[in-house]
């Protein structure tokens, strides 16, 4: 029962967040329930054993969360570092976890992806075009380890999955989409693929029996 305190809190964050903030211009509470939705990820990824450069990840991805939620191209820089950094962070752990050199055809998948951002939003980030390319070579390098996972980690290369949509999301929204009904939908939708997809990264494991059966140890 202990287990489902920091899930159902970082749900109850996360719904509250995409009914009332995502989209919402910066407030305090804003940043206060978007970081809290992704922090109580952290204690229930201990719980679950999770590796440790995992749970590293998720504290820097509510660093992220605390700095992309605050105004100003510095706050903004000071974000993608945090998620640049976290997404190392998953890359070293799945390492560890026994990744391997994913087949061709996935590496092709976000070859096209990362091509298609460069192509369609890069050309509108201005004075960031660099840090956004840097960043686009850490979650593309993290995204090839992921498909590389071995079958009890499924749930993790799912949750990857999931976050690498939401930042494909979030750039277009950032970088190419204006103001309006469109953009706020945007944010929801990139707003439910990030924290189901940090919520499995934070609990993948545990879900290894789903995916490969009772009887695996």
């Amino acid at each position: 029962m202990i287990l489902l305190l920091p899930f159902v809190a970082a749900l109850l964050l996360a719904v509250i967040y995409l009914i009332s903030f995502a989209g919402a211009t910066p407030s305090w509470r804003k940043t206060a329930i978007k970081t809290g939705a992704i922090a109580c990820l952290v204690p229930l990824a201990l719980m679950f054993h999770m590796p440790g450069w995992i749970v590293i990840g998720l504290a820097l991805g509510a660093v992220g969360d605390f700095a992309l939620s605050r105004p100003g191209k510095g706050a903004f820089l000071v974000g993608m570092v945090a998620f640049a950094a976290g997404h190392l962070a998953y890359l070293v752990a799945f390492i560890g976890l026994g990744a391997v050199w994913p087949s061709w055809p996935a590496i092709a998948v976000m070859v096209v992806l990362a091509g298609t951002v460069e192509i369609w939003v890069v050309p509108h980030t201005g004075s960031l075009r660099w840090p956004v390319r840097g960043y686009i070579l850490v979650i593309v390098a993290m995204a090839i380890a992921a498909m590389g996972l071995p079958p009890e980690a499924t749930a993790l290369s799912w949750g990857v999955a999931f976050f690498v949509t939401s930042d494909a999301i979030l750039s277009v929204e950032t970088f190419v989409m204006r103001e309006g009904a469109r953009k706020r939908l945007a944010s929801r939708a990139l707003w439910l693929f990030y924290w189901c997809g940090q919520a499995l990264i934070a609990i993948g494991l545990a879900l290894a029996p789903l995916f490969t059966g009772p009887a695996m140890n």
